[in-house]
């Protein structure tokens, strides 16, 4: 008996190793934050309790609602673009073609890549001078140059579609898996039956997908809620505050303007905002899935 006991806690020693530096370095703060998100703390040096008064100013502050505003927009807009991108390619892949072994992983490099790296290639592209205004101009279209990440009407579409350029391809792969995961004989069976193209993937298909759909809404979405590197690396928030995200506002408050109290607030805000997001998303999603 003794000898069982010895091995069944054997386990929680190599979990205490995870454990201890994930309580330090990620329990810990977050928790800390939560109490500071009351206080008027500056980062450094004592600080007292205010209350509600960092919520509230978040309510009143007209920065933090074009930021949300901005935030929602960003996660919205990459989800739906790299949703639909992504299906289309993954059908045009799922096809028979001799290019797609070529292709899949061509899709799929960008996901590789450090988001401030894609940043900062995407920016010299926009730039005035940059390498899309030069393609304009030589296929006799200069009308439509532009400075895209200095106008206010297309920054936050440029840093959206950036960010659907670099992550559409693990939209792809998924899609693919499920693709794949359907039975021929379904479609076979349905063909036979006269099912057109249409029908099929409207009544196979898309039903059977619904898992990956799941995946595929909430990843992205999450994601643009977050959104940080790519908006530093391309238009740092600007022009004015048209592209700047609720997480890029956090980091601005804290080592900018040294409000470490405030930006605590502004985090505490953006975490549960994910949450709820999420939490309805998932719900939505899973009742579709049961649905199906």
């Amino acid at each position: 008996m003794s000898g069982w006991r010895r091995t069944d806690s054997v386990p929680w020693y190599f979990l205490a190793v995870a454990l201890v530096p994930y309580a330090l370095v990620v329990l810990y703060p977050s928790l800390a934050g939560a109490v500071y998100a009351f206080t008027d703390w500056s980062g450094i040096g004592a600080f007292s309790f205010v209350g509600l008064r960092n919520f509230i100013q978040i309510a009143q502050d007209r920065e933090a609602r074009s930021s949300l505003g901005n935030t929602v927009f960003l996660a919205v807009s990459t989800t739906v673009i790299q949703n639909v991108l992504g299906l289309l390619l993954a059908l045009a892949l799922d096809g028979e073609s001799r290019f797609k072994s070529i292709l899949r992983p061509i899709f799929l490099a960008p996901v590789l890549l450090a988001p401030i790296v894609v940043g900062v290639i995407w920016q010299y592209i926009y730039a005035p001078e940059g390498a899309l205004n030069v393609v304009l101009g030589a296929i006799g279209v200069p009308d439509l140059q532009r400075a895209w990440l200095g106008d206010p009407r297309t920054a936050i579409w440029v840093v959206s579609l950036t960010v659907v350029w670099q992550f559409v391809g693990i939209t792809t792969v998924i899609y693919l898996a499920g693709l794949q995961a359907i039975a021929p004989e379904l479609h076979e069976a349905a063909e036979i039956d006269g099912a057109g193209p249409f029908d099929r993937f409207r009544r196979i298909t898309l039903p059977l997908l619904a898992p990956a759909v799941s995946v595929n809404v909430l990843l992205p979405f999450i994601g643009g809620l977050k959104l940080f590197d790519q908006i530093v690396a391309m238009t740092n928030g600007g022009p004015g505050y048209s592209t700047q995200s609720v997480a890029l506002m956090i980091y601005r408050q804290a080592f900018t303007h040294g409000a470490f109290a405030y930006s605590t607030a502004l985090a505490v805000v953006l975490t549960i905002f994910v949450a709820a997001m999420s939490l309805l998303q998932l719900y939505a999603l899973r009742r579709r899935e049961v649905a199906t």
